[in-house]
């Protein structure tokens, strides 16, 4: 990396030092220890992310951990007491220091020197099989023959950390299927972090073991409801298999959330007060959202929301997270948090996807591509034409609860893939952008109108800005 090493050395030591002291301090003692070892780590963090924030936002945080009483910080409290020392320590260092600081800071000088986008976060699939066979399970379409060997897992993430990318994300497929090579993988690169999206039914007391050794690994759990709500997706007796899992986990102190795909059918049930305070018995940390999108040959445009259901859903999010009141637990909405992170995150301005043939596409979403990492470096992949269009484009709207050039903007992805001259990635049968487009089109129609009125009002001085084009 660009920065010297023995200053990164020393930096992760001191973090790594202060991380271990507020951890100790801070378990089985009361939340009024929290306070002190908090503004210890803003502290540290505040002049390797002075470029990015000012001095009044750290200075806001610090007033925030003054409250030992507020409701996240009983959240962080009831983390370091019931998480295991050991993986608490390695997803806050890896993921706070080397993913967000130091990472991050890298990450911004390679965007400079290239002139193209460049993520911190990676997610990638090691391989198409699955144990379930769930309804509408867009990877399905991949086949059952398809994975990443370890060689390759390896040659990605050390390519990555070198381009200051130490979050890793394993889709799939089921990455549990490949659960021995990715603790193997964990244990080669301890200086990032490893987060599974898994259905949860292979999880057993002796992976549990292993994961505490390692160390910097977490999980997103599948879920979509209760009982048979998740069933009738996922297989009789998948909701059971699901909680014996996170009663393993919450046993042996992992860290673990949710991945929760809400549709037209089940958005009410997933947000519900029975089904949070359900999941935070078990352990659960934090929920992550994600828009059914309407993507493959089986895709069903029923299961996508109205205008109404997800205004529902946006308000709903918040209520949950919200700095008082909601759930203990925290929440993230893939599709209406845009606002938060300036739109699109996809085509490597945050994050890129790599299915398990190998081919590097701009979201878990979109299946099209220019490169493939059997055939070029990473960094050669993170500069293909399609993802050069995506730099060029972003953000693809003003209005960040509408950003993405498929879902709310679907002209985008086509004029997109035609002048990078990508190709189809899916793997079962080509899907060509005006597919895609017919599909998404009418429900970008009824959802501008509810957009642009929720925007307006949540964001009135945004028509004064001179800085969007969109």
């Amino acid at each position: 990396m660009a920065e010297n090493k023995v200053v990164h050395a020393a930096q992760r030591a001191a973090f790594s030092v202060a991380i271990d002291a507020a951890i100790k301090a801070v378990r089985g003692k009361g939340t009024e220890h929290m306070t002190e070892e908090a503004v210890k780590l803003i502290n540290l963090a505040e002049p390797l992310l002075s470029k990015r924030y000012k001095a009044s936002a750290f200075d806001a945080a610090r007033k925030f951990v003054q409250d030992p009483n507020g409701k996240w910080m009983e959240y962080a409290y009831r983390a370091i007491n019931e998480i295991d020392p050991h993986i608490l320590k390695m997803n806050v260092l890896n993921l706070g220091y080397e993913g967000m600081f130091s990472g991050y800071n890298y990450v911004m000088e390679l965007r400079k020197k290239y002139d193209c986008n460049m993520p911190w976060i990676l997610l990638f699939d090691p391989t198409a099989s699955c144990n379930l066979h769930c309804k509408g399970c867009w990877a399905a379409e991949y086949g059952k023959t398809l994975n990443l060997t370890y060689e390759e897992m390896d040659k990605l993430v050390t390519e990555g950390e070198e381009l200051g990318i130490h979050w890793y994300m394993c889709t799939g497929g089921e990455p549990m299927c490949r659960k021995n090579d990715l603790l193997k993988l964990a244990a080669a690169h301890q200086n990032s972090v490893f987060h599974l999206f898994t259905n949860g039914t292979l999880i057993d007391e002796e992976f549990c073991k292993e994961v505490q050794k390692v160390g910097n690994m977490a999980f997103f759990i599948s879920i979509e409801g209760i009982g048979d709500a998740t069933d009738d997706r996922r297989g009789k007796g998948v909701f059971d298999k699901v909680m014996h899992a996170m009663d393993l986990m919450q046993k042996y102190g992992l860290l673990y959330g949710t991945s929760i795909c809400y549709t037209s059918q089940n958005y009410k049930a997933v947000t519900s007060d029975e089904f949070i305070d359900m999941l935070i018995s078990h352990g659960v940390r934090f929920n992550w959202y994600f828009h059914y999108m309407p993507i493959g040959d089986g895709a069903n445009v029923d299961l996508m929301l109205n205008a109404e259901q997800r205004e529902y859903m946006i308000h709903r999010v918040r209520e949950i997270r919200g700095l008082t009141g909601g759930k203990q637990i925290f929440c993230i909405d893939f599709q209406n948090d845009g606002e938060y992170i300036d739109g699109c995150i996809a085509g490597g301005r945050q994050y890129a996807h790599i299915n398990p043939a190998g081919d590097v596409e701009p979201c878990v979403f979109i299946h099209y591509s220019n490169a493939n990492i059997h055939e070029k470096s990473l960094l050669e992949c993170l500069q293909q034409p399609l993802f050069k269009e995506y730099h060029k484009g972003q953000p693809f709207n003003h209005n960040h609860l509408r950003p993405c050039p498929m879902l709310e903007n679907p002209e985008f992805l086509g004029e997109m893939v035609k002048r990078s001259g990508a190709h189809s990635t899916d793997m079962q049968q080509p899907e060509s952008t005006q597919d895609v487009f017919n599909r998404c089109r009418p429900y970008a129609q009824q959802w501008t109108p509810a957009a642009e009125r929720i925007w307006a009002e949540e964001h009135p001085d945004c028509g004064s800005c001179t800085a969007c084009s969109k």
